[in-house]
């Protein structure tokens, strides 16, 4: 195993906080109830922007994402605009893709100022050790999907798919990944116990380069887990049921829930 990317250390000042979360699925499964939740997440971000040192969106923001040359998809101007608000105030934002928007390039970054990062990395926030992903495709099994993430992620794919008008791309993407998302609706309520593909990857990496903190999203289901003595894998939920995210204070990761009834 090659060792992961390492993002420069991250200072934690007193008194301030990093927060983490993934899988909003913006877009899913309706226009109202997607409306709702972003507007849920708008609340949620004022109010970690009072003591974040920065925030960590861990993929499957949207549940599609295509960026056209000169045209993204509609909708989701609540959130764009409060993460601009964010960053134009300095607080860092940092982005990873997931496997539903995986094909952004380099509109948040050119328009908010926040990097696009596409595999997990490694980080030193405050004193301890973080690695740090959206987690589709890692650990064993899953083969299937992962031909499909190769097939998807190379540039011919994306090129082929930006010939489509994006009346018709959008849509056909739009159904697809609501299909794949209600396929695996059922899993995603399951512990699997030691048979966590996840929870595998993090053994093995804390094998040969040990951190205190294994953070993910892909999954849906929150789970704080040993990976080690002294190292957590902590995945941190969705919104459409569990409202989750992480939120680390310099000292220990704690998994809470915002507004939600679960």
């Amino acid at each position: 195993m090659t060792r992961p990317p390492q993002l420069p250390d991250l200072a934690l000042p007193p008194g301030r906080r990093v927060y983490f979360a993934s899988d909003f699925h913006l877009g899913a499964p309706d226009a109202a109830r997607s409306r709702e939740r972003e507007q849920r997440i708008v609340r949620w971000l004022d109010e970690a922007a009072r003591d974040a040192a920065s925030i960590y969106l861990l993929g499957d923001i949207f549940d599609f994402w295509f960026e056209y040359r000169h045209a993204i998809p509609r909708g989701f101007i609540r959130l764009q605009g409060k993460l601009a608000e964010l960053t134009d105030a300095g607080i860092p934002v940092t982005f990873f893709t997931g496997n539903h928007d995986m094909w952004m390039f380099d509109y948040f970054t050119q328009e908010l100022n926040i990097p696009i990062l596409r595999h997990p990395v490694s980080q030193r926030i405050g004193d301890h050790q973080f690695h740090i992903g959206h987690g589709d495709g890692l650990g064993p099994g899953d083969h299937t999907y992962k031909v499909l993430k190769r097939v998807f992620a190379s540039p011919v794919a994306q090129w082929l798919f930006a010939r489509l008008h994006p009346n018709l791309g959008i849509g056909i993407a739009n159904r697809w990944s609501r299909h794949s998302r209600l396929q695996n609706s059922v899993a995603d309520e399951q512990y699997f116990g030691e048979d966590e593909w996840l929870l595998t990857y993090c053994r093995e990496v804390q094998q040969q380069f040990p951190h205190e903190f294994y953070v993910f999203g892909h999954r849906h289901l929150p789970l704080d887990v040993e990976v080690a003595p002294g190292s957590r894998y902590v995945n941190l939920g969705e919104w459409v049921n569990y409202c989750s995210y992480g939120v680390y204070d310099g000292q220990q990761l704690v998994l809470k829930h915002y507004e939600s009834g679960r």
